[in-house]
């Protein structure tokens, strides 16, 4: 290696490197094509690759401009197009196999071209492009122009094809829609012509949509007025009134896949749904094929929609994700499918080669096959597509041969580097993310998500093998990295681990240790020299704030021989060993390494185009050290990059997300060799990796899926033998190491099982009971990573070490418990002001205030939760209460009757608004101007005929008097025609326009307005009505209750039971209640402040005490209370409730009462006898005035509720009169919106006429265009005819001068014309290819005229000249032959174009007149809206008010038209209705006698059924009493004198009992409070017991787990051989029984089948009679 070596002229150094890209490694996301009949292509990344289907060759074309779009190719022409994707893509046509490009098609798209497409014959190429423009256009890729183009915004097409027996057809299909295009051509214009086809339900059915713009089959309304379309009832009046359907007429339809053409110019179409379609492309006519028959599909599959079609002689092949392909042959409108082939995986695209020989099939991984008919076998697997994406890759040692990929599903494939063919493979089976090939053996490491690392033997590529396993951590690993000579193995994963891993396989891979870093890292970068015995290592890894880390550290080459010292016991590398350093650097770093000097650090920037360099500080620090960039050299290479150096650290290797690589010399960081392999559209280039010898280099692309292979097309001398010496030391000093290593992967017997688990250690048995808390549950069937093995073990010897410890501690904390429970308990028994609360027993006071402080969040989070809530719905009551209550005038009130169900209810208004009021004014004013106006012009031509009158007869001036008083008259009477009685509630209607007189928009308008101002006058009426009475009832409650205080007075005088009636309102009659809560309605306490709750206890006592002084001083109240009863003086009322009190001496007999006491006995009968007398006539004065009372407010109540009877027939009256005027409004409304439907269908046809003309304009236009062409065509198609006719004319002129007979000849040989010889196509090949021989192109004309003038020549030959005639003459006949031949193609050609010319004259005369027909189609409909709309302007819709009976007639009998009705005089009318009411009346008179007889009748009949009852009545009453049960106890009630004192007696004896009974309980209640003691004293001294043998049983189980741990590790190897053999002896035993019960089973369902027939022999037999 050269190092430290000074570069004089580094220009000349480098001069002429440069890298060319060798072979590229992709797999097709896009369709593949066929280029020729053995070559196909398909793009990948920035690359169109070639296969050779029979040499299996590669050949790769670059895009210039980045990453390849859509790719199309011309057979005939062997001819590739495609698109690149930058901003304004451009199209590039390259040929093949030269591979040099044609033609570059610039456009005007923006974004991208989504589909290329290339016509069979002809030099066509169509394209489409998405966003923005969804523009179709047909290029001459030859010329490079647009021959024509078209827009179709909002269609986006995922399949395009052209007819291959017709360039003028194509077809355009997506996942909604099908279109058919036609190219029309006129000499040198071209026009697209686009038609959509009409495809079926989602069920195959097919619907007749009607013509939405001139429907034909709409009804006719003869009341409501015409009946327009769903277009004009929306008020659509421009384009998309066109294609406007309402959302239910809107049916979801078959959704295409994939479509193909036939010979015969159909299309086969695919549906999702199931559905396979045959469109007829002239008249769009689609037929749903039917199936035949049902096929049986291999591996249960199941016949999914078709995602691909092609066509084949009679049928089509398709396929679906099911990975099979079907064979669909079509007879008639039925097909039968048959299975075809099956692949692996759902097939995405299939396509035949231009012979049809072939089939080429593609799945959606990107695997293609090939099926060759008629070969054996006949599918080939072409190429096989990786398993995921490549995530990694590198260089088997020492590099010239092979190389490893890794994908992301864990599959690693060995390739040669010449021609990346696949030697072998390896499946993991896991998500895998890096991988790296050891430079001292030949083995590989593979790093997955879920933390292991899988070491692979690739010593035979042909055939490599996993020979361990490692699980480091359930982190997953993120970067793998040898050291140049493949000491140690690095593994960095995502949490920030490094492990170092001895990587010789000899050593079984063994882990040193790991060192922590911070998370995400990004690169790891090692200098290992031969010279050296160190391993430098440097990390990288991102800080916030835009910052980078740098870890510097070292790992001697002589840690395997002192494994114990370098790492703790949790297996972290310590400090002192590996010499780490830190350091930052303050930008921010995308990738790092470290140069092979030790000295410095190389560094891609990030966040700006730099690459700087940064010197090592020589001398050590502590902490972190700042690096300054020394170096620093711009790139323009941008975005994010990474920075890899060669194997001799001369060079370094950056890579970016622009997709360059760059190669740069160390010393100055310039560029000396540049390649751009990827682009920035795929995000640039993901991974790189240079062989040991600098001579081949892997790039990856990050998103397109591509694997470069890069090698030097020109190195210098100097820098190729630089690496190259380099090299060969290496591979020198590695070669023993390399020998010893392979020949160990060779014969060692590493196992390669690496799922077979390990046998447990010591370290993996079970500890004592005592430290049984702090063990990691582990089980020993799950596999546990390396990291927590440390873990584990390093707490197992920390367990042991401090076991006795650890049982003090338990201990102190037993006792301390034990004392803090008898505090408590003792806490417990004290009084309440000492007692100390729960959470002061508390110790560890960080957790409880840490739980107190989350009950606090989440009381706080609760409560925000609950105000926001109340806030919510406090601000929807506000919504509601303003939009329904506040907002109203008048408030929504009812009012009900006191004795009877009438509920009246008022009309809630709202205020009008100051708009309503000022159209209201201004109608007003209007009226008011209206009527002036009107009598003006009556004053005035009263005026100008007042002289006629004067002449009048004074007979006729009685008549007119006459005729004035029954005019008069006629006034009087009702107005049958203003259609309401609103003139029943004061309304106005004098300004109200006649109905027969709303004729124009304005006058129906201010009628609405006119007729809203009396529905409000209406309303106010009744209002007012309605608060008159609800004012009365307010009267009447308050006189109700006023009256009921007296009634309450004399009820509690009287001492009656009844119930005072007390009307009240009820909160329909006041709506406000429901806005105001009650204290009662809330069923919780109110919740206080803290501040609330401390004021209240403070405040209560105070309260208390003032009531309890203010009761003790009432003194004077208390005496008047015990001694006159609350009164001063005695009241009236009172006297009910006097008691005379009776004399002392009636306690004893009357024979021993004195004379004195006698006479005071009178007189106290005397007093009580006034009394009861004066009593009673009290009592019978308040029953009389209660009665009065009573009836008055009966009286009152009833007589509200007529009034309120009344008043509610007077709402029903309102409210019809207000559905009058809204009925009359709603005609109005509905008239003026279906004028204003009229309005936007005319609009809408005068638009559509416009648009029509400017149609028919272009129309005229192109077909004078089309004329004049075709006459200047014809012209020179004429002219040249008539030069050929003057040719063969002047042929025997011109040749006068030799002899008539040699003339014929000539002339013989003038006619005769050379025979071209076409090229035959095999007869297999005719029979394989279903199209035929299509028309030739242009490019085929030329060829065939080219053949023609080769056979001219031959036929111009000397030897063809007839004797005797001279050379000269020979010469000029060849001369005017040749001529006269190129006269004739030209008039062939010319009258082929002439044909064209006229045939697209014709189409655009038909278009022409299409467009004429469809303008008088306007024409036409404008005058019959015209029509309608006159009619409906003059049938005006009225409203007339009819009397109840007057219309005799049934709604089924009504007649709508008039025409053959007569008009008669009313009197004949009203005579025939005079006799029949005078008939009328004597029937009813006659029917009234009648019913007088009948009711005396029923009366009698009722009576004589009354008495009947009666009796029975009296008979069953009579039964009773005799049936009437008399029991002992009612007996001895009756016969017994002294009843009470017997009860007495029974009483006194039954308490005696109950007495004893209670004695006797107490008794044995104290017996069993002993009984407890005593056995509570007992079960205490039991409990002392257990806790003794408990302590000591813990003592006996650590003492048993001590001996049981010896006995396992003596005797584990006779345990485990004896489970053996049980299990052995478990399994016999097993299956013996498992034999025993089949057996068993068998017999049983013999036994059942035997069963089963002797029962159905012995079943009846029903025969049918």
């Amino acid at each position: 290696m050269a190092q430290g070596r000074e570069r004089e002229d580094a220009s000349t150094h480098f001069t002429n490197a440069s890298l060319s890209v060798r072979w590229v490694q992709g797999f097709p996301s896009q369709n593949v094509h066929f280029v020729n009949d053995h070559t196909i292509c398909y793009p990948s990344g920035n690359y169109v690759i070639f296969i050779n289907l029979e040499t299996k060759k590669k050949t790769v074309l670059q895009c210039i401009n980045g990453i390849v779009g859509v790719v199309a190719t011309n057979v005939p022409g062997e001819v590739v197009a495609f698109s690149d994707r930058k901003l304004k893509p451009v199209i590039h046509i390259y040929s093949f196999p030269a591979l040099s490009r044609k033609n570059k098609l610039k456009g005007n798209i923006l974004l991208d071209y989504t589909l290329l497409c290339f016509s069979y014959c002809g030099t066509y190429l169509a394209s489409y492009s998405s966003l923005p423009e969804f523009e179709l256009a047909l290029w001459n890729w030859e010329s490079g122009v647009i021959l024509c183009k078209k827009s179709h915004p909002g269609m986006d097409v995922s399949q395009m094809s052209f007819n291959p027996m017709n360039w003028h057809q194509m077809c355009l299909s997506s996942s909604s829609i099908v279109s058919v295009w036609t190219i029309e051509r006129s000499n040198q214009d071209h026009h697209f012509k686009m038609r959509l086809v009409k495809l079926p339900l989602e069920d195959g059915s097919l619907i007749n949509e009607p013509d939405l713009l001139f429907p034909t089959s709409l009804t006719k309304d003869l009341i409501y007025g015409p009946v327009l379309p769903l277009s004009a009832i929306a008020g659509l009046v421009g384009e998309e009134a066109e294609t406007f359907r309402p959302k239910d007429d809107i049916y979801p339809l078959l959704h295409p896949t994939m479509h193909c053409w036939t010979p015969s110019s159909d299309l086969y179409v695919g549906c999702e749904e199931g559905h396979f379609l045959t469109i007829n492309t002239e008249t769009l006519k689609v037929t749903v094929l039917q199936k035949v028959e049902e096929i049986s599909l291999l591996d249960g599959g199941q016949l999914i929609s078709p995602l691909t079609l092609v066509y084949q002689k009679d049928g089509v092949l398709t396929s679906g994700i099911d990975g099979m392909i079907y064979s669909f042959i079509v007879k008639d409108s039925k097909y039968q499918v048959k299975n075809f082939v099956e692949v692996d995986g759902p097939v995405a695209n299939l396509v035949f080669s231009p012979s049809y020989k072939m089939l080429l099939i593609q799945t959606d991984k990107g695997t293609v096959y090939t099926y060759t008919f008629g070969a054996e076998p006949a599918l080939d697997k072409v190429l096989e597509a990786c398993d995921g994406k490549v995530q990694a890759m590198d260089f088997i040692t020492p590099g010239t041969k092979h190389f490893l990929t890794l994908t992301n599903s864990g599959e690693v494939a060995v390739l040669w580097i010449e021609d990346c063919t696949c030697a072998s493979k390896v499946l993991l089976g896991t998500p895998a993310t890096t991988l790296a090939c050891s430079p001292s053996s030949a083995s590989a490491v593979v790093g997955t998500v879920d933390g292991y690392l899988y070491f692979l033997d690739v010593h035979n590529v042909e055939a490599p093998r996993v020979i361990h396993r490692l699980f480091l951590s359930e982190s997953p690993v993120k970067i793998l990295i040898y050291d140049q000579r493949g000491v140690f193995l690095l593994a960095g994963t995502v949490e920030g681990n490094i492990f170092v891993i001895d990587a010789r396989p000899s050593s079984s891979f063994k882990i040193f240790g790991y060192t922590e870093t911070s998370k995400d890292i990004l690169q790891i970068s090692t200098v290992s020299l031969p010279v050296s015995d160190v391993v430098e290592v440097l990390v990288l890894s991102p800080l916030p704030e835009l910052r980078s880390r740098l870890e510097y550290f070292v790992l001697p080459t002589r840690l395997s021989q002192v494994p114990s010292a370098i790492s703790d016991e949790r297996g972290r590398l310590k400090d002192n060993v590996i010499h780490k350093f830190l350091y930052e650097v303050e930008h921010p770093l995308s990738s790092a390494v470290l140069g092979f000097e030790g000295d410095k650090i190389y560094g891609f920037c990030s966040q700006v185009p730099y690459i700087c360099s940064y010197l090592i500080p020589e001398k050590n620090h502590v902490g972190v050290c700042v690096l300054k960039p020394h170096q620093k050299v711009q790139t323009k290479q941008y975005g994010s990059g990474m920075i890899s150096m060669s194997s001799h650290g001369l060079w370094l290797l950056t890579i970016a997300k622009c997709g360059f690589l760059c190669v740069r010399d160390i010393f100055s960081l310039e560029t000396f060799a540049r390649c751009r392999s990827h682009s920035h559209q795929g995000h640039g280039i993901q991974y790189i990796k240079m062989s040991m010898d600098g001579q081949h280099i892997l790039v990856n692309g990050k998103d397109d899926g591509t694997l470069v292979y890069l090698k030097w097309k020109r190195l210098g001398a100097n820098l190729a033998n630089e690496i190259f010496e380099h090299c060969q030391q290496l591979i020198a000093s590695l070669s023993k190491t390399v020998e010893k290593e392979n020949e160990y992967l060779v014969t060692s017997g590493v196992s390669q099982d690496v799922k077979q688990e390990e046998e447990p250690t010591e370290s993996d048995k079970k500890l004592s009971l005592d430290s049984s808390q702090e063990e990691l549950a582990i089980h020993s069937d799950e596999e546990i990573s390396w990291i927590q093995q440390k873990s584990k073990e390093a707490i197992k010897n920390e367990v042991r070490l401090f076991s006795q410890k650890r049982k003090e501690i338990k201990r102190g904390i037993k006792e301390l418990s034990r004392t803090i429970t008898s505090m408590m308990e003792e806490n417990e028994k004290v009084e309440p002001i000492a007692k100390l609360e729960g959470q002061e027993f508390c110790l560890d006071l960080e957790e409880l205030e840490r739980l107190h402080d989350e009950s606090e969040e989440e009381v706080a989070k609760i409560r925000k939760d609950v105000e926001m809530h109340n806030l919510a719905k406090s601000y929807l009551t506000e919504l509601i209460r303003e939009e329904c209550w506040n907002s109203m005038v008048v408030k929504g009130r009812a009012l009900k009757c006191f004795h009877i169900p009438y509920v009246v209810e008022n009309f809630p208004m709202k205020a009008r608004t100051e708009e309503e009021l000022q159209q209201l004014n201004r109608v007003l004013q209007q009226k008011k101007t209206e009527a002036e106006c009107l009598k003006l012009r009556k004053e005035i031509v009263e005026a100008q005929s007042s002289a006629t009158l004067i002449k009048k007869h004074h007979d006729e001036e009685d008549e007119e008097e006459e005729d004035e008083e029954n005019v008069i008259k006629d006034t009087s009477l009702p107005n049958y025609m203003l259609g309401s009685l609103s003139t029943d509630f004061g309304a106005d209607t004098s300004l109200l326009t006649s109905q027969l007189e709303l004729h124009s928009r304005e006058e129906k308008i201010n009628q609405i307005i006119l007729l809203k101002d009396i529905i409000y006058k209406v309303k106010k009426a009744f209002n007012s009505e309605f608060d008159a009475a609800y004012k009365q009832k307010e009267i009447e409650i308050a006189r109700v209750k006023e009256r009921n205080v007296r009634i309450e007075e004399i009820i509690a005088d009287l001492e009656l039971e009844e119930k005072v009636w007390q009307p009240v309102f009820e909160d329909c009659e006041k709506p406000e209640r429901a806005l105001v809560v009650e204290d009662d309605e809330i069923l919780f306490q109110k919740l206080l402040a803290p501040w609330q709750k401390s004021k209240t206890e403070m405040t209560t006592p105070f309260e208390m005490e003032q009531q309890q002084q203010a009761l003790a001083s009432d003194a004077r109240h208390r005496g008047l209370m015990d001694m006159m009863g609350g009164v001063l003086e005695v009241k009236k009322e009172d006297i009910l409730r006097m008691v005379i009190p009776q004399p002392a001496f009636m306690t004893k007999s009357d024979a021993l009462w004195s004379e004195e006491e006698r006479k005071q006995f009178k007189e106290y009968e005397k007093k009580v006898k006034e009394l009861n007398e004066e009593r009673d006539k009290y009592r019978k004065s308040l029953e009389t005035e209660l009665k009065k009372l009573q009836n008055s407010i009966q009286e009152s109540t009833q007589n509200f509720d007529e009034h309120l009877k009344r008043l509610f027939e007077r709402r029903v009256k309102a409210e019809m009169v207000v559905n009058q005027e809204e009925l009359k409004i709603n005609n109005l409304v509905f008239s003026l919106l279906l004028d204003e439907e009229l309005s936007s269908r005319e609009q809408f046809l005068n638009n559509y006429l416009l648009k029509k003309q400017e149609e028919k304009s272009k129309t005229a236009e192109a077909i004078q265009k089309a004329r004049g062409d075709l006459d200047v065509f014809k012209e020179h198609h004429d002219n040249l005819v008539a030069e050929d006719k003057i040719l063969e004319r002047s042929f025997k002129k011109e040749f006068s001068d030799i002899s008539g007979h040699q003339v014929d000849i000539l002339y013989k040989l003038f006619k005769r014309r050379p025979r071209i010889h076409k090229q035959k196509t095999h007869a297999d090949v005719n029979s394989l290819v279903p199209y035929g021989e299509r028309p030739g192109s242009g490019k085929l004309n030329k060829e065939n005229f080219t053949q023609l003038m080769k056979a001219m020549d031959e036929l111009d030959n000397i030897s063809n000249m007839p004797e005797g005639l001279d050379p000269f003459v020979w010469e000029h006949f060849c001369t005017t032959r040749r001529t006269k031949v190129e006269n004739e193609y030209k008039v062939k050609q010319k009258a082929a174009g002439l044909q064209e010319m006229t045939t697209f004259l014709r189409r655009r005369v038909e278009d022409d007149e299409a467009v004429q027909h469809e303008i008088e189609k306007v024409f036409q409909e404008l005058l019959r809206l015209q029509e309608e709309k006159v009619r409906f302007q003059v049938n005006l819709t009225i409203q007339i008010l009819l009397k109840q009976g007057q219309v005799e007639l049934e709604n089924f009998q009504l007649i709508l038209e008039y025409s053959d009705a007569i008009l008669i005089n009313k009197n004949i009318i009203e005579d025939l209705n005079s006799v029949i009411r005078a008939q009328g009346q004597k029937k009813v008179a006659s029917m009234m006698e009648s019913k007088e007889v009948h009711k005396g009748i029923y009366q009698i009949e009722w009576e004589h059924k009354k008495m009947e009852m009666e009796m029975e009545d009296l008979n069953q009453k009579a039964w009773d009493i005799q049936m009437l049960f008399f029991s002992r106890d009612r007996q001895k009630y009756l016969n017994e004198p002294n009843y009470e004192n017997l009860i007495a007696i029974q009483i006194g004896i039954m308490e005696q009992t109950i007495n004893v009974i209670d004695k006797t309980h107490r008794k044995n209640v104290e017996n069993c409070k002993k009984l407890l003691k005593k056995l509570g004293r007992y079960s205490n001294q039991k409990d002392i017991a257990n806790y003794m043998l408990s302590c000591n049983l813990r003592e006996e189980l650590v003492a048993v787990s001590e001996r049981q741990d010896i006995c396992n590790e003596m005797g584990s190897k006779l345990t485990c051989e004896k489970i053996a053999k049980e299990r052995y002896e478990n399994l016999l035993k097993k299956q013996k029984l498992t034999n025993i019960s089949k057996q068993q089973a068998e017999q049983i369902s013999i036994l059942q089948a035997e069963v089963e027939r002797l029962r159905m022999k012995t079943f009846p037999a029903l025969v049918p009679m």
